[in-house]
């Protein structure tokens, strides 16, 4: 067999818009100047220039067009198509025990001594007696047609199914038939205070953070979960920020009415200027990073705090069920490891899990007035406004922040937690650096703080 090949000369240095009808008149253009061919060349040459302007014309344009249609996944679509932008090859092998590895390591903070909840111990409610009033919600919310439908119709088509292989396509092309079962099934899931275990499985498929992969750390997980448990979760998630909305503490920002980002930036800010505009004041702030703090949520320490949260005792009961002997794997290329039941955390992947690890933090909070503990979701910053050089009461709340995170099973990074010190004063001395857990704190002189240097 014969098969004819053709070479193609590039520079590394063509533009993205110099397309291949472009080459050809390049190339037509250096052959007429080897001819000798003035009249040619010349003609070449200025039929090259006009291209030219019309590729970039044409260039622009699809720019501007990405860039007005309002679609995040329209605009990097259209630049990767622009640049050819390739996916760079992943930097280790994948194998089989690479993925059983990573399954593993991903499960470091189960703690089954810790969750009380199994299928054969049925977990006692004695603890979990409400007071019923008037206007109390539901113990268990109904869940009607029209609100399954309305959730299946709003799904995005193009993102991935979950282990149990149902599409987002598939429930948003089939809302009106899908709807009437489906609320049948979430209604009886609710009643039962039980989640189908086809629901709570997740695939976890790790993404390098950077191009040299040095350890397991280096792999952050993204996890897949059911596109129809996603959707009971979301019907259940207003049902939550309903009842915990006023109860919730005021300084966390995450998943509030009326509130956001820019929100809690500016509460920090009027904090310390407010504060720095006194004589004699400076201010320590504390950036603090959990290690996969979604990871380490011990579903009984939630159960009591929705309980004091006024969640109906059958929804304390759902969400214990749900968080408690999920089933998962990791799927690394062709390879997929060894399933692994964990009790211990909220699957980052799930619609549920920042709101529930809001509640669960709600109640750490700062005492003193003069420091105050900021967050939003798991970011977690604490203000100390120091007045006259007296740091005891900042290095307390620190203190006690520590205490407060080993009692509930988070971990404090304290290799990334950092501090940083604003200080306005003409004379002034050096401070003595902050500890925690007999490591010293890192000083900075920025930070990007929820997106805002």
């Amino acid at each position: 067999m014969c098969i004819p090949t053709r070479t193609h000369l590039t520079y590394n240095n063509d533009k993205p818009w110099f397309t291949a009808k472009l080459r050809q008149l390049r190339q037509a253009k250096e052959d007429a100047y080897k001819n000798g061919d003035r009249v040619l060349y010349k003609q070449a040459k200025n039929t090259l220039a006009k291209e030219i302007r019309v590729a970039k014309r044409n260039y622009s344009e699809k720019l501007k067009k990405q860039f007005s249609a309002n679609d995040p996944a329209s605009v990097w679509k259209g630049m990767k198509d622009i640049t050819n932008y390739k996916t760079p090859p992943p930097g280790t092998v994948s194998t089989q025990q690479l993925a059983d590895d990573l399954n593993e390591f991903y499960c470091r903070f189960d703690k089954p001594c810790l969750t009380p909840y199994t299928h054969s111990d049925p977990l006692s409610t004695n603890h979990l007696t409400t007071q019923v009033t008037p206007t109390s919600p539901p113990p268990v919310p109904l869940i009607c047609e029209e609100e399954v439908r309305r959730v299946f119709i709003k799904q995005k088509t193009r993102k991935a199914p979950g282990p149990d292989g149902v599409s987002p396509a598939c429930l948003k092309t089939c809302a009106d038939q899908l709807a009437p079962i489906f609320s049948k099934i979430f209604n009886r899931s609710l009643e039962m205070c039980e989640v189908p275990s086809c629901f709570k499985r997740s695939t976890i498929i790790p993404i390098p953070k950077k191009p040299k992969i040095t350890g397991l750390n280096d792999y952050r997980p993204v996890a897949l979960t059911s596109v129809v448990m996603k959707s009971l979760e979301k019907l259940v998630l207003d049902y939550l920020k309903d009842i915990t909305g006023p109860l919730l503490d005021p300084l966390q920002f995450a998943y509030r009415a009326n509130r956001s980002v820019d929100d809690a930036v500016n509460m920090g800010l009027h904090y310390i200027l407010q504060h720095l505009d006194k004589p004699g004041t400076y201010a320590r702030i504390l950036f603090v990073d959990f290690s996969s703090a979604f990871n380490t949520i011990i579903p009984h320490l939630l159960l009591s705090k929705l309980t004091q949260l006024s969640v109906p005792t059958s929804i304390c009961q759902w969400i214990t069920n749900f968080l408690t002997d999920r089933q998962q794997i990791v799927r690394l290329g062709k390879f997929s490891s060894e399933t692994r039941t964990i009790s211990t955390g909220a699957p980052q992947g799930c619609v549920l899990s920042p709101l529930l690890f809001s509640l669960y933090t709600n109640d750490c909070t700062a005492k003193d007035p003069s420091v105050k503990l900021l967050k939003f979701a798991d970011d977690t910053t604490l203000i100390g406004l120091i007045r006259n050089g007296d740091e005891s009461a900042y290095r307390q709340e620190v203190q006690e922040l520590a205490v407060w995170c080993s009692h509930n099973n988070l971990e404090l990074n304290t290799l990334k937690t950092v501090e940083m010190i604003v200080d306005f004063r003409r004379n002034t001395s050096a401070l003595s650096p902050l500890t925690i857990m007999n490591s010293t704190v890192a000083t900075v002189e920025s930070f990007r703080f929820l997106g805002t240097t």
